[in-house]
């Protein structure tokens, strides 16, 4: 059976979009392993996954910048094999200060690997393939969140935490092989030229197109809510009724898995009912979970997360999609624009409602991400209409 040029490329992506996720999310279910190891305190050792957080969103501009002059799939190649070695380089930290040094490296890498591979789908698919392929793309990293969690944390019970990210490294190997063998070659790809000023011209470009700047908006709100909310859930579920432990609470979060499936679908449902209405479905999809999550039984709640978390995703599946759709050239750098708001969302997401949580409790916190969510949906109805072409 001989598979097709698509399929390989289906493929490669989302193995690109699993290797990132998997590696910018390690340390979170080793914190205090670290903490204890490195003698920090738990906001110190915090900062092994903030530092790469912060790098992500400084750098991705310059990646798709670098990316629209030199070209695609040896950029993502590149960048994939030289993070196996900046992981390794983590699993040797002997002191916190060499850690969040390496994280730090780790962080200004995945940019040319996350917002390169985006232009490539969006330089090499157009119309319903552009959808399908995002969605496996958003897939990959959803995947590849997971997987970092708990290779991570299994590993690192196991036996330490320096072999838990020798293991990851190694995975990351296998992946980015598997990236380097399968992705077919840029076809389309038009090279900005002009050195820098035609760099800026291009940013000045992305800073004026308005569907963008909307789609920018979209992925800030997205992940303001789904950080928020997976962060904030954590005490309503701790508390009574529920009062969970750390352990069971950690377990609830297997539902983020769930929703790997949720982006596919939602994307072959966009192809067939169009890109904005597949959007407010998402978007119910989370209003809705959320507000299960206010039931006072946990199995409502749990399944509150789980559709919550697939209408977040379904959002951020179409909103890269649609990156693709309105800008013409110069793809990799209007994707690191998206990124660095994106990031910047799940930044704020995560602090931004604990003085509505302290006064209002979860129900205070819920209103606003469905403040949020409306804001979002009233964005993609009014930005994300395309002009129809006229008949000849």
């Amino acid at each position: 059976m001989r598979i097709d040029r698509e399929t390989w490329r289906v493929a490669a992506v989302f193995a690109a979009g699993f290797l990132t996720f998997f590696n910018l999310y390690t340390p979170q279910a080793i914190l205090q392993v670290l903490a204890r190891d490195l003698g920090a305190s738990t906001m110190q050792i915090g900062l092994a996954v903030t530092v790469s957080l912060l790098a992500v969103s400084t750098i991705a501009p310059v990646a798709g910048a670098i990316s629209d002059r030199f070209g695609r799939k040896r950029i993502v190649i590149t960048a994939s094999f030289t993070l196996v070695l900046l992981t390794l380089a983590v699993s040797r930290s002997q002191t916190l200060g060499e850690l969040l040094m390496w994280r730090t490296a780790q962080g200004l890498m995945l940019p040319f690997i996350f917002t390169v591979t985006v232009a490539y789908i969006a330089d090499e698919c157009s119309g319903p393939q552009a959808i399908k392929t995002s969605g496996m793309y958003s897939s990959g990293t959803i995947l590849g969140g997971f997987s970092g969690r708990l290779v991570g944390g299994v590993v690192a019970d196991l036996d330490s935490w320096h072999s838990a990210f020798v293991v990851v490294a190694l995975i990351t190997f296998a992946a980015a092989s598997f990236v380097a063998w399968t992705m077919p070659p840029e076809q389309k790809f038009r090279p900005t030229l002009g050195g820098l000023p035609g760099t800026m011209r291009a940013y000045g470009e992305h800073l004026r197109n308005p569907r963008l700047l909307a789609t920018c908006f979209i992925g800030f709100g997205m992940l303001f809510s789904l950080v928020g909310s997976f962060t904030f859930v954590n005490f309503r579920l701790s508390e009574p009724p529920f009062s969970l432990s750390s352990t069971q609470v950690g377990t609830v979060f297997v539902v983020y898995l769930l929703a790997m499936f949720a982006a596919p679908i939602a994307t072959r449902v966009a192809v067939r009912i169009g890109r904005i209405k597949a959007f407010l479905v998402g978007i119910l999809w989370a209003v809705g979970g959320l507000g299960l999550t206010l039931a006072p039984s946990l199995p409502l709640v749990v399944a509150g997360l789980a559709f919550s978390t697939a209408g977040f995703l379904v959002v951020q599946a179409l909103s890269l999609g649609f990156i693709g759709a309105i800008v013409p050239h110069a793809r990799s750098s209007a994707v690191g624009v998206f990124v660095t708001t994106y990031y910047i969302g799940g930044a704020v997401g995560s602090v931004a409602p604990g003085p509505i949580w302290h006064q209002f409790g979860w129900l205070g916190v819920v209103v606003l991400f469905w403040v949020m969510l409306t804001a979002m949906a009233a964005t993609a109805l009014h930005f994300w209409r395309l002009p129809q072409p006229k008949p000849s």
